[in-house]
Parts: structure tokens; C-alpha cells; sequence
């Protein structure tokens, strides 16, 4: 749902995440504010909800108030106004992108990185636990490692680390030799 992908948030998520994240971290309350964020996107991210919070027609306060009612009792006082905040500033549609560049801050902030390993079948935790060891070896930083399974490369990896790629994947591969075969 975020209005930018996820490796290009919008400048007005990256300021809001980046306000949220000096405040947790002044505040001493990084992991905290991690699960409020993770609270609203979670509510926010219900298309019904949605539906209701972006609807031009309701007046702001009335959008407000809903997402008053729907979190009060649920969160604490910090998750309800930082929903309040999103809606008054019309940027319900941009939480996913808030929630991903406040872990990416964080992530920088401890020294971890985040990467990505697409393969065409599902790895098992042994061997995710295992490639997650090798890449911070191969890094020198904790590694916070995410899978996605994609047919489409019929085998082997493709693995992102920050702006790295490495992409020992068969359809890779084949398309090199494809064009090796061809002579380009």
C-alpha cells in the first residue's frame, strides 16, 4: 500500500519516519516506537479502515476520530496520536514507507543490514540460518535477513545486501549465456 516502494520512500515518509525515530531515540524508546508504528500500519493497512481514513468526503476531524475509536484501548496515547498525525497530514497511504525507513534508521543507527535472498523454492530455516552467518562474515555487520520465493529464476540466488546484488540465480545464468551465444 505504501505510496513509494519500498526502496524509494517518499520524501514525506522519510521526514516523518526520520522525526519519529530522533524522537524514540531521544526519548530512549527506539523499540517501543518500532511496535507503535507497527500497530498503526497493521490498523491502517486494513482496507476497509483505509477506505474510511482517505475518503475526501468525511470531514478530517470525523477521519480522526474514527481512528481514535478503532485504536484507543488497543495502543497507548503515542500510537493514537501518531494515527491522528497521519490522517490530519492525508499520508495513511504512505505508513508502510514510514514503518520500513524507521527500520532502515534503526538498522543504520546499530550498525545492521538488511538483505533480501529470492530463491525459486522455499529455503529452510537451517539453510537461511546458515547464508545469513556467511553474509555477516562476508560483511562484517549483523545481517537482518528477509526470503522471497520466486519461480521465475528457476534456481540458485539472488541476494541484496544495501545497494550490493548478487545474483547467482539459473535464469542469470542463462541469460549470460545466452548473450555470449549470441555475441553481444
Amino acid at each position: 500500500m505504501a505510496a513509494a516502494d519500498s526502496l524509494h520512500p517518499s520524501r514525506g515518509a522519510r521526514r516523518y519516519a526520520r522525526a519519529i525515530f530522533e524522537l524514540a531515540r531521544s526519548e530512549g524508546q527506539v523499540q517501543e516506537w518500532a511496535r507503535r508504528l507497527a500497530t498503526v500500519q497493521e490498523l491502517l493497512d486494513q482496507a476497509e479502515v483505509r477506505a474510511v481514513l482517505m475518503n475526501p468526503s468525511i470531514a478530517r476531524q470525523r477521519r480522526q476520530e474514527a481512528v481514535t475509536a478503532l485504536l484507543e484501548g488497543r495502543v497507548d496515547k503515542e500510537a493514537v496520536n501518531l494515527a491522528k498525525l497521519l490522517v490530519a497530514a492525508n499520508r495513511v497511504s504512505e505508513v508502510d514507507a514510514i514503518g520500513q525507513e524507521f527500520q532502515r534508521l534503526d538498522d543504520e543507527a546499530e550498525g545492521r543490514i538488511r538483505a533480501t535472498v529470492t530463491s525459486a523454492v522455499e529455503l529452510s530455516e537451517e539453510e537461511l540460518l546458515a547464508l545469513k552467518r556467511q553474509l555477516e562474515g562476508r560483511l562484517g555487520r549483523e545481517t537482518r535477513l528477509t526470503s522471497t520465493v520466486r519461480p521465475e529464476i528457476m534456481g540458485g540466488l539472488v541476494i541484496q545486501a544495501g545497494d550490493q546484488v548478487i545474483d547467482a540465480s539459473v535464469a542469470s545464468r542463462l541469460q549470460q549465456l545466452r548473450r555470449s551465444l549470441a555475441g553481444v
